[in-house]
């Protein structure tokens, strides 16, 4: 168990003079401590105080380059406030619903010292008050007795390092029960509403005396192994292999996993689903999505045309109003989009999708049919929107996101309220995991088609699932895959290599006239010093790139000293550095500054943007956007989105990156200018083909490769796909054949 004195250096304590800034949500606080006659500025995540509480803090001194010395709070317990005036201010700080500073001055002047006792205790004195009903009374009472109670989840979690924001969800989902729920069975603060960590919720389970074996732990553990799991892509995993990581996970026999995993499958809390001889387990979520998704397209194939329709007349009139010339394989994918309501087009660059999309979009658009061109991310959205002329949103936007009152992610766009469109087109569709994927699906109306556009060859997508790959491996879905580079494209040596990486040959190395260099570079010590060169001087300079709009910087791993982590941090002393004149803030090892390139690392759908006179939430995992503004008092800063202005509380910072240097997964769906990519020492699990060729497609102009030619070759040769445990494939199999899973 940890203790008090172990989690800060240094005790201080105080009442409470003056509330500067809170967040009721997260916890996050900044306040006036009066600390023996002194006030103390005290900073940190530790609930909803209220001015005149007396307070223990556990933390340490820090210095603000703005405001000077501050007192950071980790954690701290509180004694109720003590004299009258204490009293007063505590009870009029606006704490207590229905409980005023006119009312507080009422009751401390009636019952002094005693106040707090008769609010607790005896209510109904409250009444002799002028202007205080019995009702009021008991309401006054209740919310106090409530608030304390919140207050002792509060400190009964910090003991064990878990904050007041999750201690507030805590008591939300259980109320009074808090603390005898937790104590019964620690593992509840696991689920997906409160995701507190399995490894606390142990330590408070080693603290009450739970046994090791007990069913509970068992259930928590297997939850949280399939969870890990899903984030990295897994939707499912053999039974077996599930088991023997739980074996090995807790310690226990395989009898005492398989006596929890009963438990866990008798109330509904896992899923197993038999194909053929082989058995897998499941989160609930993704057992939902993968099996709704291989029904739905079963559907959708049966009512499909299934017949390839001869539109080579208005193909030809398409031709002639876009003064182009199709291919045959980019007729037959036309003729395929209009003639299935399931279709996917995929092909690598340069082999004529856009333009093979724009005629689809003719052709519907001819035949009155409207459309919805959708893309996961906010960048792709706005890049089909260039290609194609036509507005473009990512599919979330697309799909309205909602929330329920548990605070879940929902859509307003269901099959209760579909989309109207009759023709819905997704590109970069390696980007979409399974539950976003399920979720487009439920949002189409019975009658509409679904056009899927993308590259199988890049990365899959950062959520769990390999949804584009499995569905074009299945064989069921009609599908046209364009393999011939256009004339003008070839004439790129980025293009011309991409495909020469995917196809298993060495890309060309040693041309300095075109648009792919390489740059030899045997110490791997030496590139933050030729990234920062060409970065800061050589590409601006030569071709009038801005370091920050027009060039990013790409590697395959966040360590070592050409990882992100560590260009990051050299990128942003050589690009933004310190200066009187911005402010800046630390959050753990990261100094974030005005003026900063920075990216948004994992969905956040509620953060407010303002664009103009537009306003809207959410903000997406991959977002990059500049630091336009930071309040150094509040803790608040302002990151420009293309436009969007989005507005980060403290607690949400832990959610931006810097984004000089980003790892090539989180590059997906992205095109930049100019790209510079350094290969490094890495682990060989990251030295795959399909790694390198997604680095490369992300150039538009320019690319850059920095190592040696031993490293390109060994990524070449290393055709590794990524394994993800997904039953879609089998799924779809069975569904197609009328048959069901066991």
């Amino acid at each position: 168990m940890r203790l008090m004195e172990e989690i800060g250096q240094v005790m201080l304590k105080g009442f409470v003079e003056e509330i500067v800034y809170k967040n009721s949500e997260t916890g996050y606080i900044v306040f006036l401590l009066n600390h023996d006659g002194e006030p103390v500025d005290v900073v940190g995540e530790l609930g909803d105080i209220a001015e005149g509480e007396r307070l223990e803090l556990y933390g340490d001194y820090v210095n603000n380059p703005k405001y000077g010395r501050q007192f950071k709070a980790v954690s701290c317990t509180r004694t109720l406030p003590t004299t009258p005036e204490e009293i007063r201010r505590y009870l009029g700080s606006g704490i207590i619903k229905g409980l005023g500073p006119a009312l507080a001055k009422k009751i401390v002047q009636s019952f002094g010292e005693e106040s707090l006792d008769v609010i607790e205790n005896d209510p109904l004195r409250l009444a002799e008050l002028k202007g205080v009903t019995s009702d009021k009374a008991l309401f006054i009472s209740s919310e106090y007795r409530k608030l304390s109670g919140i207050k002792n989840v509060i400190e009964f979690l910090q003991r064990f390092g878990i904050g007041p924001a999750a201690a507030a969800q805590v008591w939300k989902k259980y109320d009074v029960s808090s603390i005898l729920f937790i104590k019964e069975n620690p593992y509840i603060l696991c689920d997906d509403e409160l995701g507190v960590d399995f490894e606390q919720a142990d330590e408070i389970a080693r603290a009450e005396g739970i046994s090791v074996d007990s069913v509970n732990r068992v259930i928590a553990a297997m939850l949280y192994i399939l969870r890990e799991n899903a984030g990295a892509g897994h939707t499912c995993l053999p039974l077996k292999r599930a088991v023997d990581a739980a074996v090995r996970f807790l310690a226990l026999s395989v009898e005492d996993i398989h006596r929890g995993l009963d438990e866990a499958l008798k109330n509904g809390q896992l899923k197993i689903l038999n194909i053929g001889e082989k058995s897998y387990i499941y989160l609930n979520e993704y057992y939902r999505a993968e099996t709704y998704i291989s029904q739905k397209l079963t559907e959708m194939l049966k009512t499909s045309a299934g017949e390839v329709k001869d539109l080579s007349e208005e193909i030809a009139g398409v031709e002639f109003a876009l003064d182009i010339e199709f291919e045959t394989l980019q007729k037959a994918a036309i003729n395929g989009c209009l003639g299935n309501r399931l279709f996917i087009l995929t092909g690598g660059p340069g082999t004529g999708k856009t333009t093979t999309l724009n005629g689809v979009i003719q052709l519907f658009k001819k035949h009155k049919k409207s459309i919805s061109l959708a893309a996961p991310t906010g960048r792709a959205a706005k890049r089909m929107s260039e290609v194609t002329g036509e507005n473009a949103r990512t599919i979330h936007r697309l799909l309205e996101v909602d929330f329920t009152v548990k605070d879940k992610l929902m859509f307003k766009r269901n099959e209760k309220n579909p989309l109207r469109a009759d023709v819905i087109v997704v590109d970069e569709m390696s980007m979409v995991d399974v539950l976003l994927f399920e979720a487009l699906l439920r949002a189409l109306k019975p009658s509409a088609s679904l056009i899927m556009v993308g590259d199988s060859n890049q990365l899959p997508s950062v959520g769990a699932g390999n949804v584009l790959r499995d569905l074009i491996a299945g064989g069921e879905i009609p599908k046209v895959e364009l393999t011939e580079i256009f004339r003008q494209a070839s004439e790129s040596l980025i293009v011309t290599n991409a495909h020469r990486i995917v196809n298993g040959e060495y890309p060309l190395l040693g041309d300095r006239k075109k648009d792919f260099f390489f740059m030899p570079c045997e110490n791997e010590r030496d590139i933050p010093r030729l990234v920062i060169e060409l970065t800061k001087k050589r590409l601006p300079n030569t071709y009038g790139y801005s370091p920050l709009e027009d060039i990013q910087i790409l590697t395959p791993t966040r360590m070592g000293c050409a990882g992100t982590k560590e260009l990051n941090r050299d990128l942003q002393l050589a690009l933004n550095p310190p200066s009187k004149g911005k402010s800046e803030v630390k959050v753990f090892e990261t100094v974030f500054r005005e003026g900063d390139k920075v990216m948004q690392i994992k969905n956040d759908y509620d953060i407010e943007w303002k664009k103009d006179a537009e306003y809207g939430r959410g903000v997406f995992n991959g977002d990059i956007g500049y630091i336009e503004e930071l309040d150094r008092h509040s803790g608040n800063l302002t990151v420009n989105y293309d436009g969007k202005k989005a507005l980060y509380t403290p607690d949400l910072l832990k959610k931006l990156d810097l984004a000089y240097a980003v790892t090539v997964h989180k590059s997906q769906g992205s095109e930049y200018n100019a790209v510079i990519m350094p290969l490094t020492s890495i682990s060989r699990n990251l030295q795959y083909r399909n790694l390198l060729y997604t680095g490369v497609t992300r150039a538009k102009n320019i690319l850059i490769l920095i190592g040696t030619k031993k490293q390109v070759c060994e990524m070449v040769d290393n055709d590794r796909r990524t394994l993800r445990y997904s039953c879609i494939r089998a799924l779809l199999r069975l569904a197609n054949n009328g048959e069901k899973p066991l």
